[in-house]
């Protein structure tokens, strides 16, 4: 029991391209959204409090791409982290998700050449050095197409465009905002020869948890990415099982929010808390929860329990 779900804080191994090296994709992700002019100091202070994961946009509406490459490289710079082993995720953003004063290619382009110009900015945003000799050595773990298109053609087109990068430039492709019947038809597809190697949804009650497509996803081992856990959930922030395991662990209900989710399987959590001392709990609470299982399987199994009742994982 505490050995299966121990294993919830430990790296996931995303689904190997060919003969490539599976990438590693540690269970938090650093959340870049709306830091603005902050994304720099925050994304370093991030990686400075041991998040290895960075999450992150070709969308000026919502993201400072650039800025969050400005952070990773500073902190490899100063030796806080290597590049290889950190996890970058950004995405290709449709027009619908974009500003239309302010986007990383023509909106008048196909979507295959709007696909290579966003990649194109991408990489140069999130290079990992400022020499200009590593250039066609930058590459990106995942890239997340982040949101459907208008037609399933067109995420298709889309999706055919990024496998053109795979395994050199990109490692893996994902996608976000997405229901199962896109999943299901983008995963099928005879065309897709990079299967989906991650989901990344809202987490929260308006669509049932995802319960559904969190099972799709364990079935094709497909790593589900939960955004919005803590805001759009404060009545699971009030639920027993997370207040609970809170004071047993000694941890704050939002931690022990994260390591319930994660308790799920084969879900990361996108984390964007602007705190220094919040980044560190959150990533040290998993590590208290693996020595409560230890100590209290029984008891962390019934709060479990109760927890995947909340959210309709326990049929």
């Amino acid at each position: 029991m505490a050995s299966a779900v121990g294993k919830m804080w430990e790296k996931y191994c995303l689904r190997p391209v060919g003969d490539s090296t599976p990438t590693v994709l540690p269970v938090f992700l650093y959340g870049t959204a709306w830091k603005n002019d902050r994304t720099a100091d925050l994304v370093y202070t991030a990686v400075s409090a041991g998040f290895r994961a960075i999450d992150t946009a070709a969308q000026p509406r919502h993201y400072r791409e650039h800025l969050v490459g400005d952070g990773i490289r500073k902190a490899i710079a100063d030796g806080v982290v290597r590049r290889e082993d950190l996890y970058v995720q950004t995405k290709f953003s449709p027009i619908s998700a974009q500003d239309p004063d302010n986007m990383p290619y023509d909106p008048k382009a196909s979507v295959t050449d709007q696909v290579h110009a966003s990649i194109k900015s991408s990489l140069h945003n999130l290079r990992a050095s400022e020499d200009p000799k590593t250039a066609d050595d930058a590459y990106i773990d995942t890239v997340v197409i982040h949101s459907p298109l208008r037609t399933i053609d067109q995420t298709l087109e889309a999706w055919l465009a990024l496998e053109t990068y795979v395994p050199h430039r990109i490692r893996n492709l994902g996608i976000s905002n997405c229901s199962l019947p896109v999943l299901r038809a983008l995963f099928t597809a005879p065309e897709v020869k990079v299967k989906p190697a991650v989901v990344q949804n809202r987490f929260y009650e308006d669509t049932l948890f995802d319960t559904d497509l969190r099972f799709f996803c364990r079935e094709n081992q497909i790593i589900y990415q939960s955004f919005w856990t803590l805001t759009a959930n404060p009545d699971l922030v009030r639920s027993e099982p997370v207040q609970r395991l809170a004071t047993q662990v000694h941890i704050s209900p939002a931690a022990a929010l994260y390591t319930l989710v994660m308790g799920l399987e084969n879900i990361a959590v996108l984390n964007g808390t602007k705190n220094e001392g919040r980044m560190k709990e959150d990533l040290a609470a998993p590590f208290a929860v693996d020595e409560f299982i230890k100590m209290h399987p029984d008891q962390w199994q019934e709060l479990l329990e109760g927890f995947q009742a909340i959210v309709g994982d326990s049929h």
